[in-house]
């Protein structure tokens, strides 16, 4: 069993940044993939950015150039640096990790982007 605890949304206005971590509860080295999904209102859940033990990385197109992923292993946690935010980002943030073929998710934290 693996959980994940997300933190570090909130309230920031269009141009700002915000970074996400996600805390695991093993050694996320284990976890061959880790990924940050979001859901806004009315809308479908949606992959913003993965990573793979390997290092291998996928961004959606709306975050390219804007939002970076990163684990750090010593510390067990994922990272989502968001830069230059949109009111378009905003939404439920939740971490996801695959292991053993079975998907853990993360409860969400909320990023709202707004003037």
């Amino acid at each position: 069993q693996v959980q994940l605890v997300e933190s570090g949304g909130g309230l920031v206005q269009p141009g700002g940044s915000l970074r996400l971590s996600c805390a695991a509860s093993t050694r996320i080295a284990s976890i061959y993939r880790m990924a940050w999904y979001r859901q806004a209102p009315g809308k479908q859940r949606e992959l913003v950015a993965s990573s793979t033990s390997g290092g291998s990385t996928y961004y959606a197109d709306s975050v390219k150039g804007r939002f970076t992923i990163s684990r750090d292993n010593a510390k067990n946690t994922m990272y989502l640096q968001m830069n230059s935010l949109k009111p378009e980002d905003t939404a439920v943030y939740h971490c996801n990790g695959v292991q053993q073929g079975i998907n853990y998710w993360g409860q969400g934290t909320q990023v709202t982007v707004s003037s």
